[in-house]
């Protein structure tokens, strides 16, 4: 079983991130479940969505506490929750900013971990030039896809397309897709570059 647990704030859409990996592993024909934990249910405040993926039924029902990814969309978080707990040590880390993890302080945690286990992605950015608004979660869905490969791009955008309409579908799957190519960039350069 393959466990995600996303970090995020209120208006992010964290809760529809879950739910969309969800939709795009099941339509890759896994088991999957999504659901959200949260407190004040207020724009801003501090937001968790868990994702299951399996190839057979998931009997397990509680917050996922050991993630083999994580994907955070709010770099403010890392300094007001402890977004790494239980991360598994060959565990995935997806953060939304336009530093590095030496930018963000985050040394110790990259300092013994393999190439393009942790990557950061510029989603907001991305979301705001394909986009318009300040919403990561389709972005870093892309991403994810590219980095852990848990799933595909193309069922990525097939689940966002079922969920809206038209025109903020096809958005969205365009900077899905440019997090994607972005990621799949970075993992093409060389150790140290």
């Amino acid at each position: 079983m393959f466990q995600v647990r996303i970090h995020g704030r209120g208006g992010q859409g964290v809760v529809t991130a879950a739910e969309l990996l969800s939709e795009a592993a099941f339509a890759e024909g896994h088991h999957a479940q999504a659901f959200p934990s949260f407190g004040s249910e207020r724009t801003g405040a501090p937001v968790v969505a868990f994702c299951r993926i399996a190839d057979s039924a998931i009997r397990v029902r509680e917050p996922v506490m050991a993630p083999d990814a994580l994907i955070i969309q709010d770099e403010t978080l890392l300094g007001q929750v402890d977004v790494f707990a239980g991360l598994r040590r060959d565990g995935y880390v997806l953060i939304n900013s336009t530093r590095t993890f030496t930018e963000l302080g985050l040394d110790d945690l990259a300092s013994d971990r393999a190439l393009g286990r942790l990557i950061t992605v510029p989603a907001t950015d991305l979301a705001l030039e394909h986009l318009g608004r300040p919403v990561p979660n389709a972005v870093l869905l892309g991403a994810f896809a590219a980095q852990a490969g848990a799933i595909t791009v193309e069922s990525v955008c097939d689940a966002i397309r079922g969920r809206f309409p038209g025109k903020v579908a096809e958005k969205n799957c365009v900077a899905a897709a440019a997090a994607y190519t972005f990621v799949k960039s970075q993992l093409k350069e060389p150790v140290g570059a």
